[in-house]
Parts: C-alpha cells; structure tokens; sequence
C-alpha cells in the first residue's frame, strides 16, 4: 500500500493533462452549501447533464430552503423532470429544505452526523457537501470511487459505505480533500465501469484489475 499517494499523484498529473472538465471548487453552485446540497440530491441515479439542466431550471426560480419550501411540489417536479425519479426527488427536496427552515434557521449544518440525521440525505452526499461546500477533509464515495479501488487491490469491500471506511485507514488525509474529483474523472474517462481503458492507463502497471473481464 506504500504506492497510494504516488499513484493518486500520478493520476492527478494525468488529468491535468487532459481537456474534459473537472468539478471546480470556485464555481459558485460548490460554494453555497444548499446549492451543493441539493444538486446532489439531483445527481443521484441520473447523468450530469441531466443534473445540470435540473438544476438550472430551479435554481433559477427557487435557490433557498425558503423559496423552495413555497414551491407547489407540482411545479417543482416539472423543474427537476430532466434529473429522473422526479417525484421522489421532489419530495425529497421539499422536505431536507423544511427540516433546515425548521431546525437550522434555514442554514445546511457542516456536522455530518447532523446532516445524516435529515431523511433523504445519506453518507456520499453528506460528504459531498462537507467536502465541497465546507472544504472539509472527507472521503465522499461515489460508484467509481468504490469500484476503483476495488479494481485497483486497494481494498475489497461490497458497498461505498465499506470502502469510505477502508479507505480512510490506507490513504494519506492530505489527499481526500481531491480524492473524488480525482477518481470520479478518472472513472468516466479511463476507468469505465465496462471494458476500462488499460491501454491508456497511466497506472497500468500498478493495477491488479480485479474482476475486469475484458479491457480496451
């Protein structure tokens, strides 16, 4: 395991190589706590673009717990459609930015056991928020920052919760901050889910490939 920062190191090289776009801390939706805490929520089971174009539309119009919550939950769901399961989206949505009118005089709290104990909110978005919204040392698992590791022989663990876990004892805290835009990047561009892109690796030689079947 003495190879983990030299290989995160090199992926983060790798990628400032490269010209697909990368999450920006400085861009203002990652700022604002809300706006981080909802588009995740967005995020979920859907693709970015999808993501993106929900969020647009209802940050346009609603971009506070409070104007949300006035929100009719119809109208909100029309805003949100593009993200998928818009519904229970919606009703998710509705009732966090309640819970933070109702409980935290409408601010999103930086505590994530605070933060876990609001229905509709789990531990990869919890530490999404306090990773980008609060710039806190934090490892926010998503499926290509459990599925990569996994690959890797880092770890062997079944679900992100595990592999948070496993992976907060074996990697350096100064890289965590940029552990999940390194790897998210990294798993859509060469990591892919389905026949990875060995070929192009540039940890090739350092990757066990683990339950790869077939790659590029």
């Amino acid at each position: 395991m003495n190879n983990i920062p030299k290989i995160i190191e090199t992926l983060q090289e790798y990628q400032r190589n490269l010209r697909e776009p990368t999450i920006r801390r400085t861009s203002k939706t990652h700022r604002d706590p809300y706006k981080t805490l909802i588009t995740c929520l967005l995020s979920l089971r859907t693709k970015d673009k999808n993501t993106e174009k929900a969020s647009s539309n209802l940050f346009e119009v609603a971009d506070t717990p409070k104007k949300i919550s006035k929100l009719p939950l119809k109208k909100l769901e029309k805003l949100i459609y593009s993200s998928g399961y818009y519904k229970n989206k919606a009703k998710t949505i509705k009732h966090v930015s309640q819970v933070l009118l109702d409980k935290y005089q409408g601010k999103v709290p930086n505590d994530k056991e605070e933060l876990l104990s609001i229905k509709g909110i789990g531990p990869k978005t919890a530490n999404i928020v306090l990773n980008f919204a609060f710039n806190r040392d934090v490892l926010p698992i998503d499926t290509h920052c459990h599925r990569i590791p996994n690959r890797i022989g880092w770890v062997n663990t079944k679900t992100p919760e595990q592999t948070e876990k496993a992976l907060e004892k074996i990697i350096p805290k100064k890289y965590w901050k940029e552990f999940n835009t390194t790897f998210v990047l990294f798993g859509k561009t060469v990591c892919v889910s389905i026949s990875p892109f060995c070929s192009k690796c540039p940890i090739n030689n350092s990757c066990k490939k683990i339950s790869i079947k077939r790659y590029r």
